[in-house]
């Protein structure tokens, strides 16, 4: 028995880590968004990589929600000091995974591969594969014309208002491997969408030519967590994204979002009412805003005993 996890940055990483007190490593596989990576001070940067290595390894930083704990920030005080753009914070011991990474790459490594690394020297032994090994790039237009994913998430902390989303590079990339395999696995009992933003987390990796048909094929149930709760985003610009993209700021938005693969969903206590207007598919409501460790497992049963149901 397998189970394949779809997963993005912080809100995803929380489930996936809930998902490993449940399941062997060897019944695992998360297919992980990049396209948000970048390149930084000449450095090949995969925050959603990093962010499910930190959280599984127990290497996060729990207070800030993202980076290392017991981080410092030695390097990047001594590069401002030298007339350098400091707008995206990398700790001392963040540069190290970024360094490695990109010696890595430049002798040519393929990206899955330096990532199985990685994660094997933090302990990491469950596997965890970047959606495509190739370059894709998140753009986010804007009013103000179009910005890199880091640029607008980041430099500009989401204040831009958004007109549109697109994938640079997407359509000639190809699945890493793995990802195919995974999905096309006879023991396959199920794939999890976790609740990362659609649009920025999910829909990168959808975009991935054949993923997005593999899933609709699929012949295990595939679910998805709402990442939308009572109207809001859990973490995130999920909702002002929908709200300036016009669409209904609810969790059934995001099930329409998916629907055309998608077997059941999952929203929040507070949205239960939302399950007499279920869409053509089984909903179940649970207890989705994961503050503590118990809360993750938890939320990770009920997506394991729904997809047992389906």
């Amino acid at each position: 028995m397998s189970y394949v996890a779809l997963t993005g940055g912080v809100g995803g990483a929380k489930l996936a880590l809930g998902l490993t007190h449940l399941l062997p490593a060897d019944e695992l596989t998360f297919i992980v968004n990049t396209g948000d990576d970048f390149r930084h001070l000449g450095l090949h940067v995969s925050p959603d990589l990093d962010t499910l290595m930190y959280t599984l390894s127990g290497l996060s930083n729990e207070e800030t929600g993202w980076g290392r704990r017991g981080e410092s920030w030695n390097c990047l005080e001594s590069y401002g000091a030298l007339g350098g753009e400091t707008w995206f914070n990398l700790g001392d011991r963040d540069l190290a995974v970024h360094l490695r990474r990109s010696e890595l790459l430049q002798q040519g490594v393929p990206l899955h591969e330096v990532t199985r690394r990685l994660n094997s020297a933090v302990g990491v032994d469950v596997r965890i594969l970047p959606m495509t090994d190739d370059a894709v790039a998140t753009r986010v237009l804007c009013e103000t014309g179009e910005l890199a994913f880091q640029h607008y998430f980041v430099r500009k902390r989401c204040e831009p208002v958004v007109s549109g989303i697109r994938f640079d590079g997407a359509e000639t990339a190809q699945c890493a491997p793995g990802v195919m395999e995974a999905l096309h696995d006879p023991a396959l009992a199920g794939v999890l969408i976790c609740p990362s933003n659609p649009y920025l987390s999910v829909d990168p990796i959808l975009a991935v030519p054949g993923l997005r048909q593999a899933l609709v094929d699929c012949a295990a149930p595939v679910i998805a967590v709402s990442p939308v709760v009572g109207g809001e985003a859990i973490k995130g610009p999920t909702t002002k994204i929908m709200a300036e993209l016009g669409l209904p700021l609810t969790a059934l938005t995001v099930a329409e979002h998916y629907a055309d693969f998608l077997d059941g969903f999952i929203i929040d206590l507070c949205d239960e009412g939302l399950l007499a207007q279920s869409l053509s598919m089984p909903m179940v409501a649970a207890q989705s805003v994961m503050r503590t460790l118990d809360d993750k497992v938890q939320l990770a049963q009920t997506a394991l005993a729904f997809f047992e149901r389906l």
